[in-house]
């Protein structure tokens, strides 16, 4: 099987958003925001089937804790309209097992963006209560930065091509 759609979207101050306040809805989990002092808390949103950060194996320890990782891109970012993330939403086979869905899902991330340095945050949503009820679907919420053994580097340009999502 395949992941055949997809879309993506960046995550930038300029329209308001936060890596924190994203990675906490798409988890449902809380995450203090040590910039701004939010609390962004989805403890009580359901449908999350997993979660799980992959990272490069010369990241440090701490790029794979949510609250962690994503407090760390937006205290590196110092612009006002800085892009803190890249998401992609891919959608799921229905027919497979949430476990089978992760498999496919973990295969493809690891060989598209954490291969290239990314470190990317996944987060397997089942189907809303109302709805289409083969909509499962993931979001993949990754890094614009490289990451090494000491932390960030310099944004990747290159992994804003279109090509790279194609």
């Amino acid at each position: 099987m395949a992941i055949y759609h997809f879309d993506a979207s960046v995550i930038s101050r300029s329209k308001g958003r936060s890596a924190t306040a994203a990675s906490a809805y798409r988890a449902a989990e809380r995450v203090v925001d040590r910039r701004t002092g939010e609390v962004h808390d989805y403890t009580r949103k359901h449908g999350v089937e997993h979660t799980e950060i992959l990272a490069p194996e010369h990241a440090p320890d701490w790029a794979r804790d949510r609250s962690a990782l994503w407090n760390a891109v937006e205290l590196v970012e110092r612009r006002k309209d800085a892009q803190v993330s890249r998401e992609v939403r891919v959608a799921l086979p229905s027919e497979l097992t949430v476990e089978q869905n992760r498999d496919l899902v973990r295969g493809f991330v690891q060989a598209q963006f954490v291969a290239r340095g990314m470190v990317a945050d996944i987060a397997l949503h089942a189907p809303g209560r109302e709805g289409d009820q083969r909509n499962h679907h993931a979001h993949i919420m990754l890094t614009t930065r490289e990451i090494g053994p000491e932390g960030f580097g310099a944004k990747n340009r290159d992994w804003n091509a279109k090509e790279l999502l194609v």
